[in-house]
């Protein structure tokens, strides 16, 4: 499994197509983006929502590579489930690479963290608390879309 830690001077030769979307993501202040051939996905929605929806969608993402700003378990089970072979995290938690690693997926970082924080750094995120204890990915997109839902109604109520 290929795994490494970036430095400010970007990937190397065999990271190039990685490479051209970091820069896409950091440069378009995007939040995550996924190219498979031609097609090209990107959000600036925080968190997982844009990952639940392409996947709610039926989009075929299997050998596709992403990058994203922040991958944690969460992400990384669905980046799994979505079937790309390659991650880019600006930020990657240590249950994130884990994730990675046993799947398959290669994975590159700049910053690797002991876990993912909420957004009022309080305390886990909830995305990340909603699966703790699980890692089948089918299994987690089922519980994130759920926690995903409960936090939306909470928000607009």
């Amino acid at each position: 499994m290929v795994y490494r830690q970036l430095g400010k001077t970007g990937l190397s030769a065999d990271g190039a197509g990685l490479s051209r979307l970091r820069g896409r993501l950091e440069r378009e202040d995007l939040t995550c983006i996924v190219q498979k051939g031609d097609r090209i996905l990107t959000s600036r929605r925080r968190g997982i929502r844009p990952l639940l929806e392409w996947i709610a969608q039926g989009e075929d993402l299997r050998g596709a590579s992403a990058a994203d700003k922040i991958v944690g378990k969460a992400a990384a089970l669905l980046y799994v489930l979505m079937g790309v072979k390659e991650v880019f995290a600006g930020t990657l938690s240590e249950s994130g690479l884990a994730v990675l690693t046993r799947n398959g997926v290669q994975a590159e970082y700049a910053v690797l963290a002991p876990h993912i924080v909420n957004r009022a750094g309080t305390g886990l995120c909830p995305m990340e608390e909603t699966v703790l204890a699980i890692d089948d990915p089918a299994a987690a997109y089922v519980a994130l879309r759920e926690k995903a839902e409960k936090l939306r109604h909470m928000t607009t109520q």
